[in-house]
């Protein structure tokens, strides 16, 4: 159940991913949402840091390295009160099926670890919709590091932490940020109920565990109408804008 900081309860269900950059969330989310949508329920997706409201700031910011901990903090925050607002909030009162790559708990560790007081910022997301399921990819700190090396030949700025001071060489800098992370991330497990997937598992298998705990929760979600056409297109695996499309087809 997802429910409103009132503890109204939403129609629809909220399941989200969160662990430290290498941890595979991404990848965990994107193959359940194809298995849902194959499977016929409503899906919404929301992406954290993406809405255009904060886009040009956060990029201009970045580029010339002028956010402090506290301006990071309320950009993130503005732009997730945005996404909440335009995305996941009216898909959850719809009844559908909202994923989310990050939550709130990304700002609950990453700007604690660069100053910002824990409770100051829990509390600036008070707003914020309790999740159904709230996932927790735990990785060790090396295994996370090589993953990332391997697809990153070069870190950002703040992507290193390099703000923090704590380094002036990026991967070390990176390393020593990603540690602080987990830290805050292992003390929320407890705090709020997180479900851990261990993310050294094999791909598959780690989506067999998510499938299991997610299936549960599915009962009463709204789901597409059914057409022939989406069953055959959903069994050769076909997902997304090509239901989208066969489904502009069957009206014309």
């Amino acid at each position: 159940m997802a429910n409103l900081p009132s503890g109204k309860p939403l129609p629809g269900k909220l399941f989200v991913v969160e662990g430290i950059d290498g941890s595979g969330k991404s990848t965990q989310l994107d193959l359940l949402r194809k298995w849902l949508i194959g499977a016929g329920y409503c899906v919404a997706f929301s992406e954290w840091n993406s809405s255009p409201v904060v886009r040009a700031t956060t990029k201009r910011g970045k580029k010339k390295q002028i956010l402090s901990p506290t301006t990071f903090s309320l950009i993130h925050a503005a732009d997730f009160a945005d996404r909440m607002e335009r995305q996941m909030l009216p898909a959850l009162k719809a009844g559908a099926i909202v994923l989310a790559d990050r939550y709130m708990y990304t700002a609950f560790a990453r700007d604690v670890v660069r100053g910002v007081h824990p409770q100051w910022v829990r509390e600036i997301y008070a707003f914020a919709i309790t999740p159904t399921v709230p996932f927790y990819f735990r990785v060790p700190l090396q295994e996370s590091i090589k993953r990332i090396m391997a697809g990153r030949p070069k870190l950002k700025y703040y992507e290193a932490g390099l703000d923090l001071g704590m380094s002036s060489d990026p991967f070390e800098s990176f390393a020593l940020f990603q540690e602080r992370i987990i830290g805050e991330y292992e003390r929320m497990v407890d705090e709020f109920g997180m479900t851990v997937i261990d993310a050294t598992l094999p791909l598959i298998e780690q989506q067999e565990i998510i499938r299991q705990i997610v299936e549960p929760h599915l009962a009463g979600v709204l789901k597409a109408e059914r057409s022939a056409w989406r069953d055959v297109l959903t069994q050769e695996q076909l997902y997304g804008r090509y239901l989208r499309d066969i489904g502009t087809e069957t009206k014309r």
